[in-house]
């Protein structure tokens, strides 16, 4: 193992009492296979503490927007428990560097593919759970997400960027503002690539490439808002 299993507890803000699963939680099936005499591996902790984040989640979101509906948090904490963010927040924890792994798993780059990241951190989730009970685990969660509403933010805008971008323009110019574009197209019908400009009262803010208009509106939409640094446009 690589990584620092104090370090780890410390940034999680838990220090388990049963270590062995702390170290359960960070076994990838990989190392059972090579090594017989193993306890065992992460899948079932990792069954356990995706319901356990679940849960945690819907609390947290039912008390941060009181007025949303049941659609809107659902999808609120579908952006919150997709598997990208949960690689995301295992490396910034160096859940990564933690992880055992076989031989030819660790060969072949397993230690940052974000499927055994994603595994390992819901294992870890349920891990505390059976440590320190739900309190334990909803305080590990939360200490681990900070600011759900900046991390929604943030999510939200690079999951649909068309609408992102609309909730920023629209307070400002209105609902017709923004025009998308395609500027050009290039490839066989069967391989076809779009170029989509996104314009906000006829001045180009954005321009995306993708293998449909869809796919390059979204592009679009995102290169406007990485561009939006200094505030909406237009102020």
């Amino acid at each position: 193992m690589n990584g620092d299993l104090e370090g780890l507890q410390r940034r999680i803000g838990h220090t388990f009492r049963d270590r062995a699963l702390l170290l359960r939680a960070l076994t990838h099936a990989s190392w059972v296979q090579d090594n017989p005499g193993a306890e065992g591996n992460n899948q079932r902790l990792e069954f356990l503490g995706d319901s356990v984040l679940q849960l945690v989640l819907t609390e947290a979101l039912y008390a941060l927007f009181p007025e949303d509906r049941e659609g809107e948090l659902t999808k609120r904490r579908a952006v919150l428990g997709k598997g990208e963010f949960l690689s995301r927040l295992a490396r910034e924890i160096g859940l990564d560097a933690c992880l055992l792994l076989g031989a030819n798993e660790e060969a072949s780059g397993g230690r940052s593919r974000d499927a055994a990241l994603e595994d390992a951190f819901e294992a870890l989730v349920g891990a505390v759970n059976l440590d320190a009970g739900i309190e334990g685990a909803r305080g590990v969660v939360l200490r681990v997400y900070g600011d759900l509403a900046a991390r929604l933010g943030t999510l939200e805008g690079h999951a649909n960027p068309k609408g992102r971008l609309q909730e920023i323009v629209q307070p400002l110019h209105g609902n017709q503002a923004l025009r998308y574009e395609v500027m050009g197209t290039e490839g066989a019908d069967h391989k076809r690539e779009f170029e989509v400009a996104v314009f906000l009262l006829e001045r180009k803010i954005g321009s995306g490439r993708g293998t449909s208009k869809k796919q390059a509106e979204e592009e679009a939409a995102r290169s406007a808002l990485e561009a939006m640094d200094a505030g909406p446009p237009g102020r």
